[in-house]
């Protein structure tokens, strides 16, 4: 009892001294920088006040626009209001002219704005301020900076001309001047090369890697290595898994009795296709429309699969329709988030309220998706055959020998695989976005604000891919990098990566972001390239160390003054792991694998049907592959990568969630892979004839990346000494029953527990899965 009080007090004391740190936090460099611009701009300045506070009832939604006010465009904004001709919502020039300025610094309940029962937050005196001052200069519209294609801007001038290794470097150089802020000196050897090859390849580098950079005094053995890297098969895999979330890809359909789905050779392709670099336009229109491309081949095929990763049911009295137009709204709203980074979905059902995207807009994109011969239930659960829908495509033997030789195919059994083939069928509006309330017809077509659809493009989904990589498209180029920069940087330069609309936020460095835009567009979208560029720079190579200064200035690095601290992905914290103790296995692709998992998951959520009723788990080598290749069932996720946000692939995710709970600290004590990792590498370092002290020393190496120092060494063998003299036999026994990979016979039961306590200890810094 006295334990739980004891507990219970240190919540609420962590409670409210988390809650007296959050009132005293740093405000942010944004909140801090409250100074009325010289010069302001609608784009910058005044579009994201109207959008938080008055595109919802003045926006582009004319179902939900009121007093016939619309504020989004100029030529609505400047007319008289309806309910008062002699009165005009903005007169350039003249706040006390206004209405909106008046209203939004109005106390009088009946005319502020936003209303008191909109339960929207009031304006700020800033915002306010910015407002009178914007309609003094004249109010002067800009189109939204997203719909506007990038341009690579001469570089800006820096007084620290030595500091810069590429481009890159020259923008954000130039934002720290402006603020005095130095960038912090390049990270020690030791922790650039874990960073560069976590980024890269998802791996810990090898000791034999690290002794050799850090022996290594050529003033190009960082780019020597970046360049070993970017060729590691390892690269494509990395590469991938970003990718996967995106592409809502999955091994089960979904639903209630999600069965097995044998999508994994287009999960194969991807991983080819980053390492053989291929250029991103070309990696795209495959994926979109790999079976219309002309003299394509069964590759291009493949690559299509992309399409079909969404949910599918075979649950038995559904509705065919419905289900049929929600796998269609899936591609459509996946296009839009993960290849051009706007909020299609939310004019699935009435114009968008914040975006300029029409209902019928949203419907014409969708039409391209619209012409999939598919049904919208074909099976219910049973064997092979419905692993994949139709229409789909078999993989033979023959493939893999010629074409498809990328594809890990293990066994003589019939592999086959959901891809695009189309039919001909009619696109209606859907009314309120039902199946079953079909309004006018509509022809295939993009919105009017990012780019018109040529008319000398096909209409269908080649067509859309063409308009995709036009260079007049505002969007695709800079949504790509925007990912980029957010896999190696933390978050991306718009920090929300999915929406560069109306709602999204601002890009921090706008010129970075249009210079490398279109740098990658214009140098036929090399993706290597692109990620040299990043990786290469002095921007990514700083110190994560954060002086008390820089966390007042700068608090959540949007400068780019320091190097940003990140925990590992889900993934990559299981890699990290087995690569570390000498257990992985590096075979790439093939299928998903079932390593350890607590027993009961599946069998407590499923309907007791098909392949994944119950959890086999697999054996021998199988159990140590790359956590890319754990099996994903999308009702029950695997619970080790769930606890650390890893995507249950319902749907498209372009940015992952990082979290801090003390569940995550559980699976690194707990979980069978993280302690026979531990086992297997304490059995290995006692093989060796070496003292305790460089055992113990290999070890932090090999999990950490760096050499520890004297106090930390110290620290450990001190831990060593002391659970050597308290594990009895019987203890160590207990401790050693874990995993099913081979324990030597002529090793010492004792030391061996007692190294592997000190080897688990190590697993559980929190600098061991954060990349810092």
């Amino acid at each position: 009892m006295k334990k739980g009080v004891y507990l219970l007090f240190f919540i609420c004391a962590g409670v409210i001294l988390g809650g007296v740190i959050a009132c005293n936090q740093p405000v942010s460099s944004q909140q801090a920088d409250e100074e009325i611009p010289d010069t302001i701009s609608y784009d910058y300045n005044i579009r994201p006040i109207f959008s938080d506070k008055c595109f919802k009832c003045h926006g582009p939604d004319a179902n939900k626009r009121q007093a016939g006010l619309r504020l989004d465009i100029p030529e609505e904004a400047f007319k008289a209001l309806q309910d008062n001709p002699n009165a005009h919502a903005l007169v350039p020039n003249d706040p006390s002219m206004s209405e909106v300025y008046l209203r939004v610094t109005s106390d009088d309940s009946a005319m502020m704005m936003p209303p008191p029962a909109s339960n929207l937050k009031r304006l700020t005196r800033h915002e306010t301020d910015l407002i009178k001052k914007w309609i003094k200069q004249g109010a002067k519209y800009e189109k939204h900076w997203a719909f506007i294609p990038p341009k690579a801007l001469p570089l800006p001038k820096v007084t620290d001309s030595g500091w810069p290794k590429n481009e890159i470097d020259f923008f954000v150089l130039s934002k720290l001047e402006k603020r005095n802020i130095s960038p912090n000196a390049e990270a020690d050897k030791e922790r650039l090369l874990k960073r560069v090859c976590l980024d890269l390849t998802g791996l810990p580098p090898g000791l034999q890697l690290m002794d050799s950079f850090l022996g290594d005094r050529r003033p190009d053995a960082y780019e020597r290595v970046v360049d070993q890297l970017l060729q590691s098969p390892a690269y494509g895999e990395k590469m991938t898994l970003h990718w996967l979330d995106e592409a809502r890809y999955a091994d089960s359909h979904g639903y209630q009795d999600d069965n097995y789905r044998s999508q994994w050779p287009w999960r194969d392709w991807v991983i080819h296709a980053f390492n053989e670099n291929l250029p991103y336009d070309k990696f795209v229109t495959w994926q979109l429309a790999g079976d219309l491309v002309p003299n394509g081949g069964k590759e291009q095929l493949l690559a299509s699969g992309f399409n079909r990763n969404h949910k599918i049911t075979e649950e038995g009295g559904v509705i065919d329709e419905e289900y049929r137009v929600s796998y269609v709204t899936d591609r459509t709203n996946t296009f839009g988030k993960a290849l051009i980074g706007v909020t299609m979905e939310c004019a699935h059902c009435h114009d968008h309220k914040y975006d300029p995207f029409s209902q019928k807009e949203y419907y014409e994109l969708f039409a391209f998706f619209n012409t999939v011969n598919e049904k919208g239930i074909t099976s219910v659960v049973g064997g092979p055959e419905t692993y994949a829908k139709k229409p789909m495509m078999q993989i033979t033997d023959e493939d893999v020998r010629g074409i498809l030789k990328f594809v890990n195919k293990q066994d003589t059994n019939k592999l086959i695989v959901s891809v695009m083939g189309d039919t001909v069928r009619k696109t209606f509006l859907l009314k309120r976005g039902n199946y079953d309330a079909p309004g006018e017809e509509v022809q295939p077509g993009t919105p009017k604000a990012i780019l018109p659809f040529p008319a000398s493009y096909p209409k269908n989904r080649l067509g859309l891919a063409m308009w995709l990589f036009n260079k007049q498209n505002p969007l695709t180029a800079r949504a790509f990098v925007n990912q980029q920069w957010q896999e190696f940087f933390g978050q991306g330069i718009v920090k929300s990566s999915g929406d560069f609309g109306m709602q999204g936020d601002l890009p921090k460095n706008a010129a970075l972001l249009d210079w490398l835009s279109a740098d990658f567009r214009d140098h036929g979208w090399n993706i290597k390239r692109l990620v040299k560029q990043m990786v290469m720079s002095a921007t990514y190579r700083q110190s994560a160390v954060i002086s008390p200064e820089k966390l007042k200035l700068d608090p959540n690095n949007e400068l780019l003054s320091y190097s940003s601290r990140s925990r590992l992905p889900a993934e990559l914290v299981r890699d990290l792991v087995l690569a570390s103790s000498g257990l992985l296995v590096k075979t790439i692709g093939g299928p998903s694998v079932n390593p350890y998992q607590p027993p009961g998951l599946w069998e407590m959520a499923s309907s007791g049907r098909g392949q994944l009723a119950t959890y086999k788990q697999v054996h021998g080598p199988n159990l140590y592959r790359r956590g890319m290749y754990t099996l994903i069932k999308r009702t029950v996720p695997p619970a080790s990568m769930a606890i650390f946000d890893a995507s249950n692939r319902d749907q498209c995710e372009v940015r992952r969630l990082r979290t801090n709970t003390p569940l995550q600290a559980l699976v690194m004590m707990n979980d069978p892979t993280v302690l026979e990792a531990a086992r297997v590498l304490a059995a290995r370092l006692l093989t060796e004839s070496s003292p305790v002290k460089n055992k113990i020393y290999k070890a932090f190496r090999l999990i950490v990346c760096r050499k520890p120092n004297d106090k930390e060494l110290a620290i450990l063998t001190g831990y060593y000494q002391d659970e050597l003299k308290t594990t009895d036999s019987r203890t160590a026994a207990q401790l050693l029953n874990v995993g099913e990979y081979p324990m030597p016979d002529n090793l010492d039961k004792v030391r061996l527990a007692t190294m592997m306590k000190v080897i688990a200890a190590v697993y559980n810094l929190e600098e061991t899965i954060v990349k810092t």
